[in-house]
C-alpha cells in the first residue's frame, strides 16, 4: 500500500504467466489492437496515437517531451512536487528554453500563474504539468489548466502516471495533447509498461519537426510504424509479450468495472482510510478539496521516527507503505489506495496495523 507498485491483481498475473508468443505474430497483432481500443477508453478518447510503450512511466515522461521538443522551443513546466521537476529535467536535457512555475508542496497547481507566465512568454509552445503529484498526493485541475494553455496557443502534456484508472481524467474533453501514465498504479498491473495518447494537434507538431527526434527508441513515427498498420507492422523492437498480456487483462477489467465505478471506488476506500486515520488522531497533510483519493499522504506525529512505523508494518504486517519524498522526507508517509490495493480489507489492515505500530 506504497506509492507503487500496486497490488497485482490475481487475473492479470495469471494472465503474465500465458505462453510467450512472438510479438509479430498474427494472434499478439490482435491483442494489439485490442490494447489500443481499451487505452482509448481509459484515456477517454478518440486520438489514433494511442498507444503502450516498452518500458515504465518515465519512459513515456520523455517520449512526451521529445517528441515535441526542438532545441530552443519555450517550455512551461508548472512544478508542485518531484514529477514537476523532473518534467523540467527533460526540456532542460533537450535543449528547450525552460520556464518554470512553482506552487508549494501539497497544494494544486495555480492556472492564475500559469496564466501570467504564459502572458510573459507569449512565444511558450509547450505546457507541461502533473495531473496526480505522487509525491505530495496533490490532484491538479486539469480542464481548467489545459483551457488557460489553449488559450494561449500552447500544446500541453499532462503526466497522469498516478491519475489513470484512479480519478477523473477525460482526455478529449478536456484538450490534453499529450497524456501519459503507467502500468503500476491504479492500473494493478505489474511495472514495466507505460501508456501514452497524442492528440491530432500533437501528432501535426511532430510532423512538422524540423530535426530528429532525440531518442531513437522513443521517436514516435517508428514507434506507430510497428502499433499501427492492418497487420502489416514494421520491426521496431521487440515488445515484452507477456506483460502487454497483463496490460491488456488490467485494461479490460477496467473496461468491466467501469471508469466511473472505479473512480468512486477508490474515492470510498480514501473515505474510510481517512476516518480510521483520523480516529487515531493522524492527519492529513494535503486539502481535502484536491486531495487525491488513491495517494494518501500522512503526517507523522511529532516524537515518532517514521521509519521506524514503517520497518514495524513490515516486519509485522507483511505491510508496506511509503516514506515521504523532497521537503516531506522524514514527515509523512504515503499510503496507496491503487486499483486491487484500494478494498476495505486493505483499508482495515492499514490502520489497525498503523494503531499497533504507534502504541
Amino acid at each position: 500500500m506504497g506509492p507503487g507498485p500496486s497490488d497485482v491483481h490475481p487475473r492479470v498475473l495469471a494472465a503474465t504467466a500465458q505462453p510467450t508468443i512472438g510479438h509479430l505474430d498474427p494472434e499478439f497483432v490482435g491483442l494489439m489492437d485490442d490494447i489500443k481500443s481499451l487505452m482509448r477508453y481509459a484515456f477517454q478518447t478518440s486520438n489514433s496515437l494511442t498507444l503502450p510503450l516498452s518500458a515504465p512511466g518515465s519512459a513515456a515522461m520523455e517520449a512526451a517531451f521529445a517528441n515535441l521538443i526542438e532545441p530552443g522551443d519555450k517550455v512551461v513546466v508548472c512544478i508542485n512536487g518531484v514529477f514537476g521537476n523532473r518534467m523540467a529535467e527533460n526540456v532542460r536535457r533537450m535543449g528547450g528554453e525552460l520556464v518554470t512555475v512553482e506552487d508549494d508542496w501539497g497544494t494544486q497547481v495555480d492556472p492564475q500563474k500559469l496564466k501570467e507566465a504564459l502572458q510573459q512568454h507569449p512565444d511558450t509552445k509547450v505546457v507541461g504539468f502533473v495531473h496526480a503529484e505522487t509525491s505530495t498526493g496533490v490532484c491538479s485541475d486539469v480542464k481548467t489548466l489545459c483551457a488557460v494553455a489553449k488559450e494561449a496557443g500552447c500544446l500541453t502534456i499532462v503526466d497522469s502516471v498516478t491519475g489513470l484508472g484512479g480519478v477523473e481524467l477525460r482526455v478529449d474533453d478536456w484538450q490534453v495533447d499529450v497524456a501519459y501514465s503507467g502500468s503500476q498504479k491504479c492500473l494493478s498491473c505489474p511495472p514495466g509498461i507505460s501508456l501514452i495518447t497524442y492528440s491530432d494537434a500533437a501528432a501535426a507538431r511532430v510532423k512538422a519537426r524540423n530535426s530528429a527526434v532525440q531518442s531513437w527508441f522513443l521517436d514516435l513515427s517508428l514507434l506507430m510504424a510497428y502499433w499501427d498498420g492492418d497487420g502489416a507492422r514494421t520491426y521496431h523492437h521487440t515488445a515484452p509479450v507477456n506483460a502487454m498480456y497483463g496490460l491488456h487483462e488490467a485494461l479490460l477489467m477496467l473496461h468491466e468495472e467501469g471508469l466511473e465505478h472505479a473512480w468512486q471506488r477508490h474515492r470510498d476506500m480514501h473515505n474510510l482510510l481517512a476516518d480510521g486515520l483520523g480516529e487515531l488522531g493522524l492527519n492529513m497533510v494535503v486539502d481535502a478539496s484536491y486531495r487525491l483519493p488513491q495517494l494518501n499522504v500522512v503526517a507523522a506525529p511529532d516524537g515518532i521516527n517514521e521509519a521506524d512505523v514503517r520497518k514495524h508494518l513490515l516486519s509485522h504486517y507483511n505491510l508496506e507503505i511509503g516514506a515521504g519524498l523532497g521537503v516531506f522526507a522524514g514527515k509523512v508517509w504515503r499510503i496507496g489506495l491503487m486499483g486491487y490495493a484500494a478494498r476495505k480489507e486493505n483499508v482495515l489492515l492499514c490502520v489497525n496495523a498503523l494503531a499497533s505500530a504507534l502504541k
